[in-house]
């Protein structure tokens, strides 16, 4: 029996151990479905709180309830931050971040430095997966290599596979299993080692060629997103210029049966994918002297959107003879879509601190996030507010960033004295509601 005969077996008959690096948005979800199927599953994450509350028993994300986690507990999942146990896994599956740094230009320190933690412990007969979203040849010209100076040959010894995330925190129509999974592998028996993997698992695996076709597969639909949601946002300013709610002209296109996919504006882009995918593809295709103007162009909309929020909060007051300095503002939503806990690039942040920046007093509500949590690049020691008739007059303008359902936007309507609506939750004209 071959190295990848004696994987596949172990694979499909569930004796195979799976590690899981990065216990997050991704990653958890993944590692209570494996759970869900019998195998045993080791997660690694560097951060000791969070492997210590979930050895505890508690979930780190909202829409997984800590009954789940204990049920993975009792099926002998257990997280560690000691990656020296990468020996004991079949498998290794990376979900960890790659966002961009200052210059908008792709970080992977996070995925080199956990390959680079991983390849000391690794043996003959692992699959290692990446799954998180980079630019076309980063599994072949950063995993491989490692891989290889390891002393093992990547498809005889070692299987190296690209396999993008398609999390979609909150949505209740689609979970783990249910949404098809994209898998290319470096060579086709490391195809064949990712599929069995994954097809256990999830209920649809849809192989491709390659590594590199696998990892464009993920930027064009985080990219046909940001690229649509720049030109409902550019009709949205147009709109308002005309005295047109674009809200009424989406609803009304979406009755066409045919060509046409309504996409909503908003006060930005938001979430780990969409506002940082396109520079990823932007970046990397310069080196093939290709300028991906439609794209960057989408991206610059994108981006000016908390800006066009910030002149609509201000000309607001100013109508109320009132400026932005010394003004009480509360920001309603934090995290970057509604009825979720997850804050990754939420342009509400964004909002908090512009409009902080010009000397406002913000506070925020959010049913979702009672505290606001630790983030890389923001810094706020604010905790959620209320949002209710007893408190929403005192506050001089009420901004609208996140529309989570858990909000009464009846009660809003009704006791606060400015609304800035930024989420299009109110159709009506009102007097003291600004469209923005």
């Amino acid at each position: 029996m071959t190295v990848l005969d004696d994987l596949l077996t172990r694979l499909r008959d569930r004796d195979a151990v799976i590690g899981v690096v990065g216990l997050g948005y991704v990653g958890l979800p993944l590692s209570r479905r494996y759970c869900e199927v019998g195998y045993r599953v080791v997660g690694f994450d560097i951060a000791p709180d969070k492997v210590r509350r979930l050895n505890d028993g508690k979930s780190l994300i909202e829409h997984i309830p800590d009954a789940d986690i204990a049920t993975m507990r009792q099926s002998g999942f257990e997280a560690t931050t000691d990656f020296s146990r990468a020996a004991e896994c079949d498998a290794l599956i990376l979900c960890v971040p790659t966002p961009l740094n200052k210059y908008r230009e792709p970080d992977l320190s996070f995925v080199v430095n956990t390959v680079e933690s991983l390849v000391p412990h690794m043996r003959p007969g692992q699959v290692m997966a990446l799954e998180s979203t980079t630019y076309p040849g980063t599994t072949d010209e950063e995993l491989g290599p490692r891989i290889a100076a390891r002393g093992l040959t990547i498809g005889e010894t070692a299987f190296l596979v690209y396999s993008p995330e398609r999390e979609d925190p909150g949505n209740a129509h689609f979970s783990t299993r249910s949404i098809p999974k994209v898998c290319g592998g470096a060579t086709p028996a490391c195809l064949k080692a990712g599929v069995a993997l994954y097809d256990q698992v999830i209920d649809q695996v849809v192989p491709v060629s390659s590594t590199r076709a696998a990892e464009l597969t993920k930027l064009l639909e985080n990219i046909h997103r940001a690229v649509n949601i720049g030109l409902v946002n550019e009709m949205k300013i147009v709109a308002d210029r005309m005295g047109i709610d674009i809200h009424e002209v989406i609803a009304a296109a979406a009755t066409k049966p045919f060509g046409f996919v309504p996409y909503q504006p908003g006060p930005g882009l938001g979430g780990h994918c969409i506002p940082i995918d396109p520079f990823y593809l932007t970046w990397k295709a310069r080196e093939y002297g290709v300028h991906t103007r439609f794209i960057e162009l989408a991206g610059e909309v994108n981006s000016a959107m908390p800006d066009y929020v910030v002149a609509k909060v201000t000309a607001a007051l100013n109508d109320r003879q009132k400026s932005v300095r010394g003004s009480r503002i509360l920001v309603l939503g934090i995290a970057y879509k509604k009825n979720v806990d997850d804050m990754r690039e939420s342009p509400s942040v964004v909002l908090m601190e512009k409009l902080r920046d010009l000397g406002a007093e913000v506070a925020y509500s959010d049913p979702h996030v009672p505290v606001f949590p630790p983030m890389r690049e923001h810094h706020f020691d604010l905790e959620s507010v209320a949002a209710d008739a007893a408190t929403l007059g005192r506050w001089d303008c009420v901004l609208i960033a996140t529309d989570h359902d858990k909000f009464d936007y009846d009660v809003i309507r009704d006791h606060a004295s400015l609304i800035v609506d930024a989420r299009g939750r109110y159709r009506d004209p009102l007097p003291h509601v600004v469209k923005a």
